[in-house]
């Protein structure tokens, strides 16, 4: 069977720090928080009352206002990212076989706040006939955002979604890639949305003690590798890439952001919630994702880590990437975007692979802001980046996605030649 190469045709994204793909970039070039107090709900009650939100959302910006009541928010930035990318890729009806084009799309919540509201309204009818909404089933369903791109564009090919918590959009990724390199496809729309930001989604990770608390400094509060991090920072939003069959794209003239040449992916097998405490499962997802690309660990230039601000992700992370790239470690640059984004759960993996596409176009890494007491059980000579972005050529860049339940994926771009 003939492997088939795999290009990066189009972009888009809806993040904490920018609406489109340019404000994102712009906000990570320029080490902008994307936290601040919450305005979805009332956060009082809660021990965390802040998170990174999309600023200035408006739904009817974007649809008429029929269709914002059929779709929860997760669905619309899905929809909204994946127009920003399908427009950007130039594909129209006239050059692709839509039998022969799909959606593999991810969440890891899915439609919480329609669940969310619709329970409460359920319980709370006390002087009426308790009833749901007609669209309650499909407004919560997270395999609804893929069915809904693949009826705007008319995409016929597969369509489903991947689940695997914090990992679940770079397992789309990682689908899609294998259904185009092993000849399936010739276009796949892939990508997460998450829209957590409601009462049960905080209070539930409150009740783990996995999101940070830092009320008094919410901009400061997602700071990856720092000694004094007190876990991530939740936010919503949604990244989508336009994968596409080289030789496809090529043929149509398309605009080409760079390859994808190895992914890996692996358990840890150990615990509900935390990492291997040695990176186990991370670091051999990394060495996957390096040999199924042919490279060596000393070809990566940049990693686009996990980082999440957590203690015991972020050491475990570190400690995987020794493991991996020995003596080459301390070459490699490192950062952890979330320090900007916060943490998009299902649709972190697809956003964090954007920013890695975009740092090998723009030849920039992008920093890890927030990190003013470096963790001394962190290795003390490995770059993370800290607090400024870092101007250097990028061929491979790395991305890493781990969940909840112990999933890991790893995804390697490559600058595009032709």
């Amino acid at each position: 069977m003939e492997i088939k190469r795999v290009v990066v045709t189009g972009i888009g994204a809806i993040t904490p720090i920018g609406k489109t793909v340019p404000e994102y970039w712009d906000g990570l070039r320029n080490g902008v928080s994307g936290a601040d107090r919450i305005t979805r709900f009332d956060p009082e009650k809660h021990k965390t009352k802040f998170g990174c939100e999309i600023k200035n959302y408006d739904p009817l910006d974007y649809f008429e206002k029929k269709d914002v009541r059929k779709y929860d928010l997760f669905t619309q930035f899905a929809l909204v990212s994946a127009d920003e990318a399908f427009k950007d890729s130039g594909l129209n009806e006239k050059n692709f076989d839509p039998d022969r084009a799909g959606v593999i799309y991810a969440s890891g919540i899915g439609g919480i706040n329609t669940l969310a509201s619709e329970l409460e309204q359920f319980y709370t009818r006390f002087d009426k006939t308790p009833r749901f909404n007609p669209y309650f089933i499909p407004k919560i369903i997270a395999d609804i955002a893929p069915g809904l791109i693949s009826i705007r564009y008319d995409l016929r090919g597969p369509n489903f979604s991947t689940v695997s918590a914090c990992a679940s959009s770079a397992h789309a990724i990682i689908e899609a890639y294998n259904y185009i390199r092993l000849g399936l496809a010739d276009i796949i729309l892939t990508g997460g949305a998450e829209a957590p930001l409601n009462e049960p989604a905080v209070g539930g990770f409150n009740a783990i003690r996995a999101i940070s608390t830092r009320n008094d400094d919410p901009k400061t509060a997602s700071r990856p590798f720092d000694k004094d991090r007190d876990g991530f920072v939740m936010a919503e939003g949604a990244g989508t890439l336009v994968l596409e069959e080289y030789e496809h794209a090529i043929k149509r003239g398309a605009k080409i952001y760079g390859e994808i040449v190895g992914i890996g992916a692996t358990a840890d097998a150990y615990h509900m919630t935390a990492p291997h405490p040695e990176g186990r499962g991370a670091a051999k997802v990394m060495e996957l994702a390096i040999k199924d690309a042919g490279i060596k660990p000393e070809d990566i230039d940049y990693i686009n880590v996990h980082g999440t601000s957590t203690h015991l992700g972020d050491i475990a992370e570190t400690k995987a990437i020794l493991k991996v790239f020995g003596d080459s470690a301390y070459k490699v640059s490192i950062s952890s975007t979330k320090s900007m984004t916060g943490h998009l759960l299902g649709a972190a993996g697809a956003v964090e692979a954007i920013a890695s596409v975009l740092a090998i176009n723009n030849s920039l890494v992008p920093p890890t802001i927030n990190l003013f007491n470096r963790d001394p059980e962190i290795d003390p000579n490995l770059d993370l980046t800290p607090n400024k972005p870092k101007e250097r050529e990028i061929k491979y860049a790395l991305s890493n996605a781990f969940g909840f339940g112990g999933h890991n994926a790893s995804i390697i771009f490559k600058k595009f030649e032709q």
